[in-house]
């Protein structure tokens, strides 16, 4: 799942290279006033109604006089936000928000010059997916070092108490897979945004299409730093400190001795054919089928038709139908380890915290010779 054009070159030469099939003048949504405009808090809900200058001013006095608005007083209980709180929480200054935009090789969509050349949220740095990971396998995009991980974000400007809201072009997709690895690394302040940039542009709101000197300086620089992590050079100044848990990331053993002791149920968030076997991988030398005793549930599941995270009771019952259980401990995994990190969304909705992936994930375990595999053809 690993995307060409994100490969392990310093991300300042290819914030250069633009498609000449990328819209040139993209539309800016401005339209924030002539529909309802519905503002989150912890503990309740405010909805204005607004239309005309009246109404407007009305709006604009309530955002700005919110007194407990604020990514400290946020709770980490339901992992996303709406981009209605988004869009009066943005310009917060313990508030930082990451594109953290990937797509798949088959969708030849560019992430790194759409944050750049197309369109963005304003003031968002960019999170590249495969730049930050680790430099000693040829897996795809696997979770980097803590040394790694620190130095790269630092570079991007984040501050162990900065808030962190994660968003991709997609609705929600590879921005759970960023959720999950500032978990992974201890900073628990981070929520996806529900609907991404899609629901961002259809809500009416505006949106950046040319990225600033800063911005882009500050994505290669966490590319610069934790190649010099893993050449064995120092990288700094640190400004977020990491605090490791394994409980929320799995390995090829774990999974292994998982068949045989059973404490984790384990879900797969790739499609039905892939995990039957009846579809072939997208990578070559990957066997087709799925890890024995594991059950399918394609992330989609987790999402509804505008790409938001659905409600906890639909949530359940998609569970509930596989039967899984929720009183017993879940392990997800999916090709690469993105979409698994969709599943651990909708279970961390459910009040399942603690829910691991297994990083190496498919296409690991079907590259090994000596790992069995199941089919359900």
């Amino acid at each position: 799942m690993a995307s060409s054009l994100l490969s392990r070159t310093l991300l300042g030469h290819r914030l250069i290279r633009f498609s000449s099939s990328l819209p040139q003048n993209p539309l800016i949504f401005s339209n924030l006033f002539n529909r309802e405009f519905r503002v989150q808090a912890e503990s309740y809900h405010t909805t204005y109604k607004a239309s005309g200058q009246h109404s407007r001013l009305m709006a604009s006095a309530a955002i700005e006089t919110r007194s407990n608005f604020s990514t400290q007083s946020l709770s980490t209980n339901d992992p996303v936000v709406s981009v209605d709180w988004l869009h009066a929480n943005l310009r917060e200054p313990d508030l930082k928000v990451l594109d953290a935009s990937w797509y798949m090789p088959d969708e030849q969509r560019n992430p790194i010059q759409e944050y750049q050349q197309v369109a963005h949220i304003p003031g968002a740095l960019f999170f590249d997916v495969d730049g930050i990971s680790d430099r000693t396998t040829k897996l795809p995009h696997m979770l980097p070092s803590e040394e790694g991980f620190a130095v790269a974000v630092s570079a991007l400007g984040i501050h162990n108490k900065d808030g962190l809201v994660v968003y991709d072009g997609k609705g929600i997709f590879s921005a759970a897979r960023v959720w999950w690895m500032f978990r992974v690394f201890g900073h628990d302040r981070v929520w996806v945004l529900d609907g991404g940039l899609p629901r961002w542009r259809s809500s009416g709101y505006d949106v950046e299409s040319s990225a600033s000197s800063d911005a882009i300086l500050k994505a290669s620089a966490a590319s610069e730093a934790i190649e010099k992590v893993y050449r064995g050079q120092t990288a700094g100044p640190l400004t977020f400190q990491t605090k490791f848990q394994p409980h929320l990331v799995w390995t090829l053993d774990q999974v292994r001795r998982n068949i045989e002791e059973k404490t984790h149920q384990h879900i797969d968030a790739r499609s039905k054919p892939r995990f039957d076997g009846a579809a072939p991988e997208p990578r070559k030398g990957i066997r087709s089928g799925h890890v024995p005793g594991s059950k399918c549930i394609p992330f989609p599941q987790m999402l509804d038709a505008s790409q938001t995270l659905l409600p906890a009771e639909e949530l359940k019952k998609r569970f509930n139908e596989e039967g899984i259980s929720l009183e017993r401990p879940v392990l997800t995994s999916c090709g690469t380890g993105v979409t698994a990190c969709i599943l651990a969304l909708g279970l961390h909705r459910l009040g399942k915290t603690d829910v691991p992936v297994y990083d190496g994930s498919w296409t690991e375990w079907g590259a090994e010779s000596d790992t069995p595999v199941d089919t359900s053809s």
